[in-house]
């Protein structure tokens, strides 16, 4: 695999992007077999293929001697005093994953001072790779070879092309979507929702759930930030990540920034 073309790389990036591909690898072995499935305590599905992909994170990225907060472990609280933190989404649409979709990632980010400075999502099934350092662009991997991905200029939100849940569409969501006049709407598992917007594929992603957390996000907030577009909460408030509650209470808006104050006043006169 040729090199990123990023000519000022931190170290960590390609560190990432190691354990995000080693990891996918990993996963792909396991989709295709048998494999063992457990309820975790909030009733959301886990696969031997979650766990494997967490290890094997956990030993590529413990080379760096930074705290890893991961969907797959015990949080431990000691990351709050750091500056810098992994947060790590082993396998982000494990029900994608057991519906045998395809649209499962992986997902790696490096933490600075509460803010993403790398984004790796990786998609297994179509060895592809969603990559951003901030200040350098980002970038897609697929095919083979390394491409700089950006957002569109639609401006009008009755045009965008907006992504959503597959499995946890709420209906104030669709209503809030319809009420917007966005017709061209289409359901994606994972990141690839923000994946797609930063390439240019979709404009808007919208969710009102107050059960996403930091590790659903933060590999992508760095990746739209750079690809030049927008992440915020529904209200239009910036996000934080290594935070003591790692839930993001007011939903998720991702744009290509163009529309994003338009549908964030629009979803405040819900309220």
């Amino acid at each position: 695999m040729q090199e990123i073309p990023i000519s000022e790389k931190i170290p960590e990036l390609d560190i990432a992007i190691k354990a995000v591909k080693e990891a996918g690898n990993s996963i792909l072995g396991i989709y295709d077999d048998d494999y063992k499935m457990s309820t975790k305590d909030d009733d959301s599905p886990v696969t031997d293929a979650d766990l494997k992909s967490n290890e094997i994170i956990k030993s590529i990225l413990s080379q760096t001697e930074h705290a890893i907060l991961s969907e797959e472990d015990n949080d431990d609280l000691g990351r709050l005093s750091k500056e810098m933190v992994w947060i790590v989404d082993p396998l982000d649409g494990t029900s994608d994953f057991i519906d045998k979709t395809g649209e499962f990632t992986v997902m790696v980010s490096l933490i600075k001072n509460k803010k993403p400075i790398i984004g790796v999502i990786g998609w297994p099934t179509e060895k592809t790779l969603f990559v951003a350092q901030k200040g350098s662009g980002a970038f897609r991997y697929s095919d083979g070879k390394w491409g700089k991905i950006s957002v569109t200029r639609i401006s009008e939100v009755s045009k965008c092309r907006t992504v959503g849940s597959r499995h946890h569409l709420s209906e104030k969501e669709k209503l809030f979507i319809k009420k917007l006049g966005i017709s061209d709407f289409t359901s994606i598992g994972s990141s690839l929702k923000v994946g797609k917007i930063s390439s240019g594929e979709a404009e808007a992603y919208i969710t009102t759930t107050n059960k996403m957390k930091e590790w659903d996000s933060a590999a992508s907030y760095c990746i739209i930030l750079e690809a030049g577009g927008k992440m915020t909460d529904m209200y239009g408030n910036d996000l934080t990540y290594n935070n003591k509650d790692v839930y993001h209470q007011n939903g998720i808006l991702v744009t290509n920034g163009l529309v994003h104050n338009k549908i964030v006043e629009q979803f405040k006169k819900l309220e």
